[in-house]
């Protein structure tokens, strides 16, 4: 019996053997020091299980090009003892449609996946290091990046099929094309701790409607959001002091913009070709606005500017507003700026009267008298009026004061005199 059962173990293994030499005759393969790294495939198999060990030697890399233009391969498992996945290591495979990438891999290679028929991955937490162009061109509809990936880099995910992406609070910069031409993502939620955006990060992506600019955002790059043709809306944080070359160039449903007051230019071609944008205000920290930044906008009716006249390269406004059944363009400016005249760039101008604001700036309370200061626009006067209630409001001018240097502070001595005291501000 003993003898019989060595016979059949030693069968078992010798079959197991056969089946490993014939599973590791489908590779081509290098031992670098003592692991093994798969350089090719030569099987005729198009699901596979790359096996994680190779003459008894462990398989920790898929070498660049290994795979490369596999047009058979369908499905791929990579095992557990691999940490690195070559550069074009899958480039071209055209039909490969899903694949399994496990947790211990660190290191993705330069279009590792490019040109695949991928239509999702899951890219798991150990995963550090991602190359240039990794899941370009794949036919991706969604996607969860791992919160070990601390930066998207250039084009890896450019020209998707992407629908929704979420992106972990780990991620600080968005590189260059990373985005671009993924013509169905719909929507994107940036998180606190991105602090830069780079070179057409999200250019043509058709379908945006909207995007969310966190506050820790600091620098938006040329051609950003170039050709979004669906955004409407979007607010640029007060974080933010650059704005490239272009940005929102061609985003032709954006109907309105507020520009921080932390931008100090507004480049060339910003906005051109943003051809809905209606109105923008441009703070009084803009000095200078770039070649044709709002050429071809046909509809712009208004432009609102806080300071003074910002010097203009060629063509700013070129084209802007040529809808005959629309007023001409608008250039609108504050009492006591400087440098206006009939004209602007093309535009008329006009002085822009601000709308009161409800009472704004600092507001004390004090045993004797409740006082408030008022900011509007400098030597225009306002009318302060007091109420007891807001159901059925009676309003009682109290002071009339004119605004010097745009400020002006209104005391009231008899407010403790009442149960209750609402205060309004009018023109006179």
């Amino acid at each position: 019996m003993f003898v019989q059962w060595v016979r059949a173990c030693c069968a078992t293994v010798a079959l197991w053997l056969m089946v490993l030499e014939v599973v590791a005759q489908d590779y081509t393969y290098t031992n670098i020091n003592g692991t093994i790294t798969i350089t090719g495939y030569t099987g005729p198999d198009s699901e596979i299980v790359i096996p994680d060990t190779v003459t008894g030697l462990p398989v920790t890399v898929i070498g660049d090009r290994a795979f490369h233009a596999n047009s058979i391969l369908v499905s791929v498992i990579i095992p557990n003892s691999v940490t690195a996945i070559g550069e074009e290591a899958f480039l071209y495979c055209t039909n490969l449609t899903k694949v399994t990438i496990p947790n211990g891999v660190i290191s993705i290679g330069a279009a590792a996946f490019q040109n695949c028929g991928l239509t999702s991955a899951t890219i798991p937490n150990s995963v550090t290091a991602i190359g240039y162009a990794a899941f370009a061109f794949c036919n991706l509809t969604n996607l969860t990046i791992p919160n070990s990936v601390t930066a998207i880099g250039s084009f890896w995910f450019a020209d998707t099929r992407l629908t929704s992406v979420t992106i972990p609070n780990s991620v600080t910069s968005i590189g260059e094309n990373a985005f671009s031409f993924c013509t169905s993502l719909a929507g994107l939620t940036m998180p606190m701790g991105v602090t830069s955006i780079g070179y057409e990060t999200f250019e043509a992506c058709y379908s945006l409607t909207t995007i969310t600019i966190p506050n820790s955002v600091t620098s938006i790059g040329q051609g950003a959001f170039a050709s979004c043709m669906s955004l409407t809306n979007v607010t640029i944080p007060n974080s933010v002091t650059s704005i490239g070359d272009g940005a929102f160039g061609g985003c032709t449903s954006l109907t309105n913009i507020i520009i921080p007051d932390s931008v100090t230019s507004i480049s060339d071609g910003t906005f051109g070709g943003c051809t809905s944008l209606a109105n923008i205000i441009i703070p009084d920290s803009v000095t200078s606005i770039g070649y044709g930044a709002f050429a071809g906008c046909d509809r712009l009716a208004g432009i609102y500017f806080y300071g003074n006249a910002p010097s203009l390269g060629a063509y700013v406004f070129y084209d802007a507003n040529n809808d005959p059944a629309l007023d001409p363009a608008t250039a609108y400016y504050l009492w006591g700026t400087a440098g206006w005249g009939p004209t602007y760039g093309g535009l008329r101008t006009k002085l822009w009267h601000l709308p009161i604001p409800l009472i704004k700036g600092s507001v004390s309370v004090q045993p004797n008298d409740f006082s408030v200061t008022v900011s509007w626009e400098t030597n225009l006067s306002v009318v302060v009026e007091a109420s007891t209630n807001l159901s059925t409001p009676v309003w009682q001018p109290l002071q009339t004061n004119t605004l010097n240097n745009g400020v002006v502070n209104f005391i009231d001595p008899e407010w403790t005199n009442y149960p209750n005291r609402f205060y309004r501000v009018r023109s006179p």
